[in-house]
C-alpha cells in the first residue's frame, strides 16, 4: 500500500512539475568572452532563460553602461549587432532579460520618473 501511496505522490509531483514549466534552466551570458554567441546559447536548446549581464550604470542622471565584458562595446554602437541574436532566442520561446546592476557599477533609481526615464 505504501509503496501505491508513494508512486501516486511522485505521478502527482511529475504532472504539476509539468503543468508548471518547472525545470526551465536559466543562464547568464555577457560575462565570459569565451561563452559564445548569444545565439549559440540560444541555439543549445538547455536554456529556457538567457539574462544579458549586465547594465552596470544607470539612474540618477547617469547614461546607462552595459558590460557585456568583451562581446561587444556599446560606445561605438557594437550592440546592436545583438538584436537579431535576441529576436532568435525570443523565436524559440526563451524568455531573454537584462540584469540590473551587478557586484561593482553605479546604479540606483531615486524615483519613478529616473525609472522610466532609465527604461
Amino acid at each position: 500500500m505504501a509503496s501505491s501511496s508513494c508512486l501516486l505522490v511522485i505521478a502527482l509531483l511529475s504532472a504539476l512539475a509539468t503543468l508548471s514549466n518547472a525545470g526551465g534552466i536559466a543562464v547568464y551570458w555577457g560575462q565570459n568572452g569565451n561563452e559564445g554567441s548569444l545565439a549559440g546559447t540560444c541555439d543549445s536548446g538547455l536554456y529556457s532563460y538567457v539574462i544579458l549581464s549586465f547594465l552596470t550604470t544607470f539612474g540618477n542622471g547617469q547614461t546607462p553602461v552595459l558590460n557585456l565584458a568583451g562581446h561587444c562595446d556599446p560606445s561605438s554602437g557594437a550592440c546592436a549587432a545583438l538584436s537579431p541574436q535576441i529576436y532568435l532566442c525570443q523565436s524559440q520561446g526563451i524568455k531573454v532579460f537584462l540584469s540590473l546592476g551587478g557586484a561593482v557599477g553605479s546604479y540606483g533609481l531615486s524615483s519613478s520618473d529616473d525609472a522610466a526615464s532609465v527604461a
